[in-house]
């Protein structure tokens, strides 16, 4: 091919390098640069790739050089910025470039006519269901307001009618701008279907505690610095987000606002919606191709401001001119992507993202990780508090119950307490709401024959299969599912249920409040997108009077009238093999306490365990997340544990035990070799395992585990080349077919 000119392109393949190709005879080199689409031949499939550069002088014989298919002209330029986060996340998280491009685009070329015709669709039923919300916000408040007036007109006390008045004007307020809000959608006209028209935004009011926190937030935007907001739950740290949008928007900068979950997205969706109108775009997993097709293709050629609403998968949309980035949860362990590759997190992406586009960013939380706290602590971040919760409400009270001691005074009626039933039965008289946790779903996780103690197990991994209530038992890991009998299949014993799930809980619940109003959530339930929406609309409009769920109820929700939360077998979150067992336990408890007693009521925080003395409980009822951290922060650094430390973990995964074993022997060896060149003893190595987990063997892989503590010093990124590189020797060496994987910065 004379003359030709070469360029290299990444594909969605597992490839340490990008492959060269020539550009045809007759095309214009001029007329193709970096970022442009391309379909190619290799390894006799079909592959839509990116050039990633032009020009190159090829390192190979020419002649063997293939030529590009053709250019695909319809399909959309990846920016230089695209490419640049792909590098370094591919880089920082020990994988190619090509599995995080086959990560960020994951669709492929769909009818844009189609995508755009349903997108306006979706605004106009986005558009009903907000002027839905609004009104029915506006006469549940006027419900409220109502109330009060009854209770000033019978208090007798100047305090106490102070009280109701002050209650009484903020009400009043709430209602005008929900008016306002409801005003400004239906002039927005519902019959419109240009989406790119824009809502105007009703004013967002703070305290004066959140403008001393946004005064400080915008003083860490001004330094260059990421932003920690520490703001506890229900200090209105929402609202104070979306100011920051705006003023985003308002210089035409673009807005990216993170969630752990789409269950957080669904609920904050109408609450922004009514704010940005459709400048307001949704992204996850749980929308269609066609959707996210739409969103990427409004993004790539947006010349207003946008704002983007999605889990850790809309990192990857084709951002430009990006002015500010929102974490929200930043501690939550759904930022953490486990497989397949990029295993990267959201939260440590979106930082990179920030570098990139140079753009603000902003990580809150109620619970900050210990790692954004280390940040804080050595500047790398600003740290700005926010200690009051908005309305002035006060947190709710905790009261610790003692099961081993209920137990003997058989003071345990199933897995209720006594004292519990009582705050149950009081909450409900005085027309508040409940709400349960138990972090097992199904009827009884484990099922045992009461004659040989066989429990049973799944054939496929090593666990035990939980009964559901449909009379079937479940693998929670891999879903394998059989018929139950009743009867032990090793002898002739009867099966016996221990332990107690959310189905479990439900029925007991129901037999103790009859009269009450009770639903379950948890991911059996929340399968169902219509079933969960329902679900969290029904307790947040006080249809449901109890809901039981695992930590799904413990996500960010937002409910007025939730007066009770109560924890079932609390300890059962301590139990895990993790050095983060007691931060996590902390973080979800304190979230879950922040759930209730929002607004002009004081809620209360039932825990009961066996365990009434452990740290996290304690320090949970004396109000000092502070000094838990300090412990464990402490902690951390005395065993050389994240944040002193970068851990890396390689997994692997084999059909056949032995040779898995085998395998992860000699890797380990191979890798001891590299980081204790000199032999040293293996207490004092960076390297420990092969081990085998807790679950040794998921989906007929037995899997076992190295893990590597690398020092966070300038040797950081050579050490974890290093690992890269001596895994890819290892396979090539070894001819190992079986699976190895690296995960930095595992969960």
């Amino acid at each position: 091919m004379t003359g030709a000119h070469y360029i290299s392109v990444i594909l969605p393949l597992k490839l340490e390098w990008e492959p060269c190709y020539a550009l045809p005879d007759g095309t214009d080199p001029g007329q193709v640069g970096r970022g442009d689409r391309v379909k190619v031949m290799f390894a006799n499939r079909e592959y839509s790739g990116v050039i990633s550069a032009t020009g190159i002088t090829p390192d190979t014989d020419p002649g063997k050089i293939k030529p590009i298919l053709y250019i695909e002209k319809d399909m959309e330029k990846i920016f230089p910025e695209e490419i640049e986060l792909w590098r370094k996340v591919a880089d920082y998280y020990l994988c190619t470039v090509g599995e995080v491009y086959k990560a960020a685009y994951p669709y492929g070329k769909i009818n844009l006519e189609e995508a755009r015709a349903a997108a306006k669709s979706k605004v106009r039923e986005r558009r009903e269901k907000l002027l839905e919300s609004i009104r029915g916000k506006i006469s549940r408040l006027e419900v409220r307001l109502e109330k009060k007036k009854e209770l000033l007109a019978k208090a007798r006390k100047e305090s106490v009618k102070e009280g109701y008045a002050e209650d009484i004007s903020e009400i009043e307020a709430e209602i005008g701008r929900a008016r306002e809000a409801l005003e400004a959608a239906g002039r927005s006209g519902l019959n419109g279907t240009d989406y790119n028209s824009s809502i105007d935004a009703p004013g967002i009011t703070l305290s004066e505690a959140q403008n001393k926190a946004f005064s400080e937030i915008q003083a860490g935007f001004k330094a260059r610095k990421p932003v920690l907001l520490h703001g506890v739950t229900g200090s209105g740290k929402t609202e104070i987000y979306m100011k920051l949008a705006h003023n985003a928007l308002s210089r035409n900068r673009n807005v990216l606002y993170l969630v752990p979950e789409i269950a957080l997205s669904r609920q904050l969706e109408d609450r922004l919606y009514e704010y940005f109108g459709e400048r307001l775009m949704v992204f996850h997993s749980a929308e269609s191709a066609a959707s996210k097709r739409n969103v990427a293709e409004r993004i790539r050629t947006s010349s207003e401001g946008y704002i983007v609403l999605g889990t850790r998968s809309s990192l990857f949309l084709p951002h430009h001119d990006l002015g500010l980035i929102i974490v929200d949860e930043e501690h939550d362990n759904s930022y953490k992507q486990d497989s397949p590759a990029p295993r990267y997190n959201g939260r440590d992406t979106a930082l990179i993202l920030h570098q990139i586009h140079g753009c603000d960013i902003i990580l809150g939380s109620a619970t900050p990780s210990l790692e954004e706290l280390y940040n804080c602590q050595a500047g790398r971040h600003v740290l700005v508090e926010l200690k009051e919760r908005y309305h002035g409400s006060e947190s709710s009270d905790i009261e610790i119950i003692d099961t081993k001691a209920e137990r003997r005074k058989r003071g345990m009626n199933g897995n209720f307490s006594r004292k519990l039933i009582d705050h149950m039965n009081r909450a409900l008289e005085q027309g508040g709401q409940i709400m349960i946790l138990r972090s097992r779903r199904a009827w009884a996780p484990v099922m045992q024959c009461d004659s040989c103690g066989e429990i049973v197990k799944c054939p496929h991994c090593n666990v035990s299969l939980s009964y559901h209530k449909d009379g079937r038992m479940v693998c929670h890991y891999c879903g394998h599912s059989e018929r139950y009998t009743g009867g032990c299949t090793k002898c002739t014993g009867t099966l016996i249920s221990l332990g107690a799930g959310t189905q479990k809980i439900e029925e007991e619940a129901a037999a103790l409040f009859p009269e009450a109003r009770i639903a379950r959530l948890d991911s059996d339930t929340a399968q169902n997108k219509a079933f969960e929406t329902k679900t969290i609309k029904g307790f947040a409009k006080g249809e449901i009077d109890i809901l039981i769920g695992t930590q799904i109820v413990t996500k960010g929700f937002d409910f007025s009238n939730l007066t009770l939360v109560a924890v079932i077998a609390a300890d059962a979150l301590l139990g895990m093999q993790d050095f983060r067992a007691d931060e996590k336990a902390f973080q979800l408890l304190e979230q879950f306490r922040g759930r209730c007693g929002r607004r002009d009521r004081k809620g209360l925080f039932v825990i009961q365990t066996s365990q009434p003395e452990h740290p996290v409980y304690k320090k949970i009822a004396d109000n000092e997340p502070a000094g838990l951290n300090a412990g464990l922060m402490q902690e951390r650094k005395d065993f050389n544990f994240p944040p002193f430390s970068r851990i890396v973990e390689i997994t692997v995964k084999d059909t056949y035990e032995d040779r898995a074993e085998r395998m992860a022997q000699r890797l380990g060896r191979t890798l001891r070799n590299i980081f204790d060149p000199d032999g040293s003893p293996v207490l004092g190595s960076p390297v420990t395992g092969p081990y085998s987990p807790v679950v040794s063997k998921i989906a007929d892989q037995h899997i076992r585990t190295i893990r590597i503590s690398l020092k966070k010093d300038r040797n950081l990124s050579t050490g974890k080349k290093a690992i890269k590189e001596a895994v890819r020797d290892f396979e090539k060496s070894q001819k190992y077919d079986g699976h190895i994987v690296i995960n930095v910065d595992p969960s």
